[in-house]
């Protein structure tokens, strides 16, 4: 990934070297320290935005040199800028860590000082649970999928994917990129999945998962060799997160679901679900690829609201 085009919507308001300094850390995070395709477009969208606000600032485009001499207040004032414009706090926190990385990376190369950076505090987050399906609407989902859609291809296709959503724990991203080579053999109990940063872990196949897949490349139109995606957009192309998101759309209306039930719900649904179920936290921890044991501790905590909510609506002098 490079600097966007320099269209309308992505132009970028800097002096040509700051320009270059940025294209050549965006670059860096890509080969070297290979975050994933969302991160790195988050971190070029804010810094363009940051940029942005900096030529309002100062009254003009900024250079490396206005960069290089940030002061906390400058940093103060963008965020309040764009806590005006409706940025929540996980949006600004996001944001000063794009600009962070940045300044870390200038700083590196003697360019400039990341102190006023390092000393901001970022915006205090709020709390939030995932929300996973319950097992009944986690099951009603997945098979839902193979009603869904008119042709009986693309119904399979879907199905499989969630499937594999719920099935394993993947993230979209991980179930779409999967190969065409993948899950042949029905003798395999794991698959090899690629997660975030190019991590790499692997992840159990029950029974039902290859059943699933199975049937969607029988009734597949498209050559599902090795060296291609496995699921494909209905052209043959590659198959884009949207479809399936667009369609989990439909299963809510049909099923009465809450708009909390997406794909990355189906995740979420399989890490609760063998908590509940006795699975220790470490365990779930590698089956996520979470690189953190904190993150995965989540779940304990939407696991303890379920049960509480189970008590109050059971007990008799709850």
């Amino acid at each position: 990934m490079g600097v966007q085009p320099q269209t309308e919507e992505f132009l970028v308001s800097a002096r040509p070297d700051l320009i270059d300094a940025r294209e050549t850390w965006l670059k860096s995070l890509k080969n070297t320290r290979r975050l994933a395709a969302n991160t790195l477009e988050a971190y070029e969208r804010d810094t363009r935005q940051f940029f942005q606000f900096l030529t309002g600032h100062l009254g003009e485009p900024p250079a490396l040199k206005d960069v290089a001499s940030l002061r906390i207040a400058d940093l103060r004032s963008f965020l309040a800028r764009r806590r005006n414009d409706g940025a929540g706090a996980r949006t600004l926190g996001r944001g000063l860590a794009g600009i962070r990385s940045f300044l870390r990376f200038l700083e590196k190369q003697g360019m400039a000082n990341a102190a006023a950076s390092i000393a901001m505090r970022a915006p205090r987050q709020p709390k939030s649970l995932p929300k996973p399906l319950t097992m009944v609407d986690a099951r009603r989902v997945v098979e839902m999928g193979e009603q869904l859609n008119e042709e009986p291809w693309i119904a399979a296709r879907n199905a499989a994917v969630l499937t594999l959503l719920y099935g394993c724990g993947l993230r979209i991203s991980e179930a779409l990129g999967l190969d065409g080579g993948a899950l042949t053999d029905h003798g395999v109990r794991s698959i090899l999945v690629t997660g975030k940063g190019g991590k790499t872990r692997m992840v159990p196949l029950l029974p039902v998962v290859h059943r699933a897949v199975s049937e969607y490349r029988a009734l597949c139109p498209y050559d599902l060799e090795e060296g291609k995606p496995l699921f494909r957009g209905a052209r043959g192309g590659e198959l884009h997160p949207a479809i399936i998101q667009r369609d989990m759309q439909k299963m809510r209306g049909a099923l009465g679901l809450p708009d909390t039930a997406t794909p990355h719900a189906l995740r979420h649904s399989f890490a609760t679900h063998l908590l509940g179920r006795g699975g220790d936290l470490r365990t779930i921890q590698e089956l996520l690829g979470h690189a953190s044991l904190s993150t995965t501790q989540v779940y304990t905590g939407v696991d303890t609201e379920r049960l509480m909510e189970i008590y109050e609506k059971a007990h008799p002098r709850a």
